[in-house]
């Protein structure tokens, strides 16, 4: 195609499968990543590298991950190098102070269901607006000015209920009391969407929604797909029904192996995944021929190669990984996570200069 698109048409016709010139683009990175470029030449910050260097071409305009006590952030001790606080979910956790990395998570206020019921549930239900519309909406109009394609974010009801009662707890109450979970996941859905609402009533018109939850790990779902398909899938299907009665897309984010899932997503109609984690075994060479037509694929280029810092591996992942998914016309670049500090600055420039390189049709 000769003529050169804005972001939101070129986004716009991967969900179409209709030719385009390149493929989008859009990348996430680590904030020690960003300090590591500025030694090494860069002049801005992660948004100066999305709009001026990768010529990025979605926008977020603003999102929610509703939390029973919004505002909330108690710190209840801390050290030289880490911080321990009481968040608005009523976990406690430990953060390192100046440097990103996983957080510890120490213990959690909502300690069953009792605790879910009489404090938890009343104190979500009960916190308001936890989205600004009128924010949303002024930069709407900003990213709709620059042409792009603008984007809704949130947190869905895996990763919410994990939030506020953790992993092990999420994992046992799913075997040992179903009906508590699905009730959690019925509630977060229920606050997202009124918060998605008041958006909506605003008048503006974004492009999709980009929702998290990260329901995987490295070699499988972390419920069985039957667990999933019974307690969180028919949230999941009113989170799309109610994106697409909208006009929007809706593109879903987990980490981990979901290979065996995606039958489940097509049901419910998802209509991109991301971030592919390719250490996880999802890989577009595999996927693209099977579920092309159904998913936009976005993300899926290992950081672990990034990481290399060896362009003869980087232009293979890349060039591989591109060329399979543009067959479908279903590519949009992005990392398979989100770029570490061991990749150079040089590196990256490298890695737009591929994306011009292998990324055209």
């Amino acid at each position: 195609m000769a003529a050169t698109l804005t972001g939101r048409e070129r986004v716009n016709r991967v969900f179409e499968r209709r030719d385009h010139d390149r493929a989008p683009r859009y990348d996430s990175f680590w904030s020690e990543t960003i300090d590591r470029w500025r030694s090494e030449g860069l002049f801005g910050d992660g948004e100066t590298v999305l709009a001026r260097h990768l010529e990025a071409d979605l926008m977020g305009i603003g999102g929610t991950w509703p939390c029973p006590f919004p505002g909330q952030r108690e710190v209840l001790e801390e050290d030289e190098l880490t911080r321990v606080t009481r968040d608005a979910h009523g976990k406690t956790v430990r953060y390192w102070k100046n440097k990103a990395g996983t957080p510890e998570h120490l213990g959690f206020g909502c300690d069953g269901r009792e605790a879910w019921e009489k404090t938890y549930k009343p104190a979500l239900l009960d916190s308001g607006l936890q989205i600004d519309p009128e924010a949303v909406k002024r930069n709407f109009r900003k990213a709709r000015q620059q042409s792009k394609w603008t984007f809704l974010t949130g947190a869905e009801t895996f990763e919410q209920t994990r939030a506020v009662i953790g992993d092990e707890m999420t994992a046992m109450a799913m075997a040992d009391d179903p009906q508590w979970i699905a009730d959690m996941s019925r509630t977060y859905t229920d606050v997202l969407m009124r918060n998605y609402d008041a958006v909506m009533a605003t008048g503006i018109q974004p492009d999709g929604v980009w929702m998290y939850g990260d329901m995987a790990y490295k070699t499988a779902t972390m419920c069985s797909p039957a667990m999933y398909r019974e307690l969180i899938w028919p949230d999941h299907k009113r989170l799309v029904d109610w994106t697409h009665a909208h006009g929007m897309k809706f593109i879903y984010h987990s980490d981990g192996d979901v290979n065996g899932v995606l039958d489940l997503y097509a049901q419910a109609g998802f209509d991109a995944l991301q971030p592919l984690e390719s250490k996880a075994g999802m890989d577009i060479r595999k996927l693209a021929a099977r579920w092309g037509g159904t998913f936009a694929f976005f993300g899926n280029i290992d950081v672990m190669v990034m990481a290399t810092n060896d362009k003869a591996k980087i232009e293979h992942e890349i060039a591989t990984k591109l060329t399979a998914a543009k067959a479908q016309r279903a590519y949009m670049y992005h990392s398979d996570h989100s770029v570490p500090p061991l990749v150079s600055w040089e590196t990256y420039r490298f890695i737009i200069e591929l994306l011009d390189k292998h990324g055209r049709y």
